[in-house]
């Protein structure tokens, strides 16, 4: 199936717990949408062979996904920018960039409860593909990290998806988003939506003996 290519290059940032699944969600979305993954994880282990998630670090990291994200754009290519958006001044910087370039930006929050986004976290197998470059964490620095976080506030746009719903649940939600911002057309977002399976009310020949006495359906 093709990619799905928006009508304007839009930034798609995540916001969310450790271990509230945005790695798994950005990957397969990318699988949906024609947009550049940039996992700040992964660049995170390609620059530094032991990453000290000191400040330092953060913001060499953080200023290499802003850049490839300005170029990406730049270029007609959506983001999809896999790190925690979790200061208001940052997201704040990275709506600043994507209206800079003209284009959209879009921030999407995956819920999960604290304790399952914990368990997640400490679960983590780095034989994965989406665990493979993640932090290790323990109890104090997850908390750490939880306590720092800024949640969206209600002069922000944003968009809410569940951290446990199925992809195919979470990507519905997204299209459907994407869709009321003008950046899909109806007739994308319908065949990327998921839809209801159809019944059957005609029983099959060879699925044995059929009571023909049953095939008329009535509806008062």
């Amino acid at each position: 199936m093709s990619k799905l290519t928006l009508n304007k290059p839009t930034l798609l940032m995540l916001y969310g717990f450790p271990g509230a699944g945005k790695t798994f969600f950005a990957r397969q979305l990318c699988e949906d949408l024609n947009a550049a993954h940039i996992q700040g994880d992964r660049i995170r282990h390609e620059l530094f062979e032991k990453p000290r998630y000191d400040r330092q670090e953060n913001e060499i990291v953080n200023h290499l996904m802003e850049y490839m994200t300005e170029e990406f754009l730049n270029a007609g290519m959506s983001v999809i920018y896999d790190t925690n958006a979790s200061r208001l001044g940052q997201r704040r910087a990275l709506r600043d960039l994507a209206r800079k370039v003209k284009a959209a930006s879009v921030l999407t929050w995956l819920q999960v409860d604290l304790e399952s986004a914990f368990t997640r976290s400490i679960k983590r197998d780095r034989r994965r593909a989406d665990d493979k470059f993640a932090a290790p964490l323990d109890r104090t620095t997850f908390e750490s990290l939880a306590a720092q976080m800024q949640n969206p506030t209600p002069t922000e746009d944003f968009m809410v998806i569940s951290g446990k719903h199925s992809y195919q649940t979470q990507r519905s939600a997204v299209i459907k988003r994407l869709y009321d911002l003008g950046l899909i057309t109806p007739d994308a977002a319908s065949n990327k939506m998921a839809k209801p399976g159809l019944v059957n009310l005609i029983p099959n020949p060879m699925g044995g003996r059929v009571d023909n006495s049953r095939r008329n359906i009535v509806i008062r």
